[in-house]
C-alpha cells in the first residue's frame, strides 16, 4: 500500500473515530426539548406569553377571514408559510402518540406541559377548521405564490387562500388522519383535561364518518396541494383513524371495521417498507399487533395475526434480515427511501420501531424474520442506530438536528430563520427583497430554529449545507414530530436523569446583516430567439414562461432556464452572467462578483448532452442569460 493510500485510510479512520465519539455520550432528553423548541417556531397565529422562541412575533392572523371561517392558529409546515393539513395532521398524531405511549417518562423529564401545549396549538386549528360534520378546512396559503417569496410570516403578503373539503369534495385521506391525531390526543388528554379530552373525541368521530362516507383523494379535492403533498390513497388513513378511534374509545365498532375492511382497504394485503406522512400501513399493523398480543383480539384474532404478520414484515426489513426485502439504507447504516428530506422517514420509522420493541417486551415476544430470530432488544437497538445518526453519530459527525451539539447546520432553508427578526429589523421584508438581501447570503442564519430535523444526507451520506439546497436543509413538522416520543424512550434507558432546561445558545451568534438598497430595474430588450448561445459556446439556453401571477398591482412571471451542454466534452466550473435580473433566482449559486453565478455545489460535472435547470422570477422582460467561463 503507497503512501497517499495508507493516508486515505488514516483519513477514514480519522472521520469514523470522530463520529463514534460523537455519538458516545448523547443527551437525549436535551435533543427532546429542543425538538419542542422546533414546533413553537413554526406556530402560526397569536402568540402565546410564555412563547420560548423570542424571535418569532405574531402572524396569519387573519387566516380564513376571507372565507368567513376562522382558521387563526396552526403550523407553519416547513420552511414555508402555508397551513397543509395532511403532514400536520400526521405530526400531531406523532406526538400524541408520544405523550400517550411514554406519560411516565415525559412526567420524569418535566415536559408534559410543552409537549400537550405542542399537540394543543393543532387541536385547537383543527377544530376551528372541521365547522360543520361534513366540512373540514384542509389548507391555508397558496403553495406556488408562498414559494416564490422569501418573507418573514410576519410580513406575509402572499395569498392566505383557505381550501375546504365537502361531500361534493371529498378528502378521506385528510379528514381521517385529522381523525387519528383527534382521537389519539384525547387519549394524551384524558389524565389532565377530561372535557377538552371528550371535544376533541366528537370531532374525531365525526371526521371519520365523513372520511368514509363521501370516499376520494384529498389533492383531488384541492390541486394546489398536489405539487407539494400528493397522497397515494386514502385507504390506509381509513385504517389508521378506527384503529385509534378503536383505541381511545374502546368502542367494538371500529375494531370490527378494520377487520372488516382488513382485505378491501389493503390492511392485511400490504407488506410496506415505509412509514410516512402518506403511508399509515406499518402504524396499522403494528398498532393492531399490540391487542393481539394482549389477548383481547376475541373473534378477530385470526385476522389480527395477518396484520401482525405484516407488521414483523416491516419490522425485518428494517434490520435487514428480511430475505432480501430489506429497508435501503445508506453506508452510514441510515434507513433512505426518497431524495427529498429522507431524514422523515427515518424518524419515523425508528419511533415506530422503539414502539414495536416495547409492545413486543411487555409480551416478552420475539420475531421470527426469514434470517433469523428478533429479539425487541435488537428492534429498539436499530432504533437508538437511527437516533444516534441524526444527532452526529455518521461520517461527517454533523448532527442533523437544528441546535443540538456543536456542529449542525446553519445554512437550514426556513425563511424565518434566515431573516432578521422584527425586533431587530423593524422594517417589513418584501417578498424579492427576501431573496435578494437574505437568501442568497452566504451567512449563516441569523437565528438558530432549534430542534429542526433537516432533510438530511443522500443516500452516499453526503450533505451540503447550503440554503437554495432545499431537499437537504429544509425542516419539516413530519420529521421532527416523532423524534419526540423517541428521544424520550432513549432518554428513558440512559444512566442519570435529565432536568428540564432551556436551550443553551450557540456560542458564537451570527452577525446580522444590514440590507441594502436594491438596484433599480432597467428594462432589456426582449429578444425573438428563445435560444441564446454565442457562436462557439458550448452551452445553450432554452428560456421560458412557466406561470405568471398578480400579488396587488404587480404581476410576475416564473422564467425557466434550459441550461444544455451541446458540445462533446464535460463542463466544468461553469459560471454564467444573468444580467437584468430584478427578481428572484433558484437553481444556482451567486458569485461575488456581480451578476455571476455557478453551478451549485452538489453538481459538479454538466456532462455532454445533459441539462440542468433554474429559474427565475420577475416582472418585465426576460433576464440575459450568457456563458461567462468554464473548464
Amino acid at each position: 500500500m503507497g503512501i497517499s493510500s495508507k493516508l486515505q485510510v488514516i483519513g477514514l479512520l480519522l472521520v469514523g473515530l470522530l463520529a463514534l465519539q460523537a455519538g458516545a455520550n448523547f443527551d437525549y432528553g436535551d435533543a427532546m426539548d429542543k425538538t419542542l423548541l422546533f414546533f413553537e417556531a413554526q406556530r402560526s397565529g397569536k402568540l402565546p406569553p410564555h412563547q420560548r422562541v423570542k424571535w418569532r412575533g405574531d402572524s396569519g392572523l387573519k387566516d380564513g377571514f376571507l372565507q368567513g371561517v376562522n382558521l387563526v392558529g396552526g403550523y407553519y409546515d416547513a420552511g414555508d408559510h402555508v397551513k397543509f393539513g395532511l403532514p400536520m395532521a400526521f405530526s400531531l398524531t406523532m406526538l400524541a402518540w408520544s405523550a400517550v405511549d411514554y406519560s411516565k417518562e415525559i412526567v420524569k423529564l418535566n415536559q408534559m406541559g410543552n409537549t400537550l401545549a405542542a399537540i394543543k396549538w393543532g387541536t385547537d386549528y383543527f377544530i376551528k377548521a372541521h365547522t360543520q360534520p361534513n366540512v373540514l378546512w384542509a389548507q391555508v396559503g397558496d403553495g406556488e405564490s408562498d414559494h416564490y417569496c422569501w418573507e418573514r410570516a410576519e410580513d406575509m403578503t402572499t395569498p392566505r387562500t383557505a381550501y375546504k373539503l365537502d361531500p361534493n369534495h371529498p378528502g378521506s385521506d385528510l379528514a381521517a388522519e385529522t381523525a387519528a391525531a383527534l382521537a389519539v390526543a384525547a387519549l394524551a388528554f384524558k389524565p389532565y383535561d377530561s372535557s377538552y379530552s371528550a371535544l376533541l373525541l366528537v370531532h374525531a368521530k365525526q371526521l371519520f364518518s365523513f372520511a368514509d362516507t363521501f370516499r376520494g383523494l384529498y389533492d383531488d379535492s384541492i390541486p394546489n396541494a398536489q405539487a407539494f403533498y400528493t397522497s397515494s390513497g386514502y385507504s390506509d388513513e381509513l385504517l389508521w383513524a378506527a384503529a385509534w378511534l378503536y383505541r381511545a374509545t374502546k368502542d367494538v365498532y371500529y375494531l370490527k371495521y378494520v377487520v372488516e375492511n382488513a382485505v378491501s382497504l389493503g390492511g392485511t394485503g400490504w407488506a410496506v417498507r415505509e412509514f410516512s406522512w402518506d403511508n399509515k400501513y406499518a402504524g396499522v399493523q403494528i398498532l393492531l399487533t399490540k391487542i393481539l398480543l394482549e389477548g383481547d383480539g376475541g373473534s378477530y384474532t385470526p385476522t389480527l395475526k395477518q396484520y401482525k404478520a405484516k407488521a414483523d414484515y416491516f419490522t425485518c426489513a428494517c434490520l435487514q434480515k428480511n430475505d432480501g426485502y430489506n429497508v435501503v439504507l445508506t453506508p452510514g447504516g441510515l434507513i433512505y427511501v426518497r431524495e427529498w428530506n429522507n431524514l422523515q422517514y427515518a424518524s419515523s420509522a425508528a419511533f415506530l420501531l422503539a414502539v414495536y420493541s416495547d409492545y413486543l417486551s411487555e409480551r416478552k415476544a420475539v420475531l421470527t424474520c426469514p434470517e433469523g430470530q428478533v429479539r425487541p432488544s435488537d428492534v429498539l437497538s436499530f432504533a437508538k442506530s437511527q437516533a444516534d445518526y441524526i444527532l452526529g453519530k455518521n461520517s461527517k459527525a454533523i448532527s442533523y438536528l437544528v441546535g443540538y451539539g456543536q456542529n449542525y447546520p446553519i445554512h437550514v432553508h426556513h425563511r424565518g430563520a434566515s431573516i432578521a427578526p422584527v425586533s431587530v429589523l423593524h422594517s417589513a421584508v418584501s417578498c424579492i427583497e427576501g431573496f435578494e438581501t437574505w437568501y442568497r447570503r452566504p451567512q449563516a442564519n441569523p437565528n438558530i430554529i432549534y430542534g429542526g430535523l433537516v432533510g438530511g444526507p443522500s443516500k452516499i451520506d453526503d450533505f451540503s449545507d447550503d440554503r437554495s439546497n432545499y431537499e437537504q436543509t429544509e425542516p419539516t413538522l413530519s420529521g421532527s414530530a416523532p423524534l419526540v416520543g423517541l428521544f424520550c424512550k432513549l432518554q428513558s434507558l440512559s444512566a442519570g436523569s435529565y432536568h428540564h432546561r432551556l436551550p443553551t445558545p450557540y456560542q458564537k451568534p451570527p452577525v446580522f446583516y444590514h440590507p441594502q438598497t436594491a438596484a433599480p430595474y432597467h428594462k432589456a430588450p426582449e429578444s425573438s430567439n428563445p435560444y441564446n448561445k454565442a457562436p462557439g459556446d458550448p452551452i445553450k439556453f432554452l428560456h421560458s414562461i412557466i406561470s405568471t401571477w398578480t400579488i396587488g398591482p404587480t404581476t410576475y412571471y416564473k422564467h425557466k432556464v434550459v441550461v444544455k451542454n451541446i458540445s462533446q466534452k464535460p463542463i466544468t466550473n461553469l459560471k454564467l452572467t444573468v444580467e437584468n435580473l430584478s427578481g428572484s433566482l433558484w437553481g444556482l449559486s451567486p458569485c461575488l462578483e456581480k451578476n455571476t453565478y455557478e453551478l451549485p455545489q452538489w453538481i459538479k460535472i454538466l456532462s455532454p448532452g445533459s441539462e440542468l435547470i433554474f429559474v427565475y422570477v420577475q416582472g418585465g422582460a426576460q433576464a440575459r442569460v450568457s456563458t461567462k467561463s468554464y473548464h
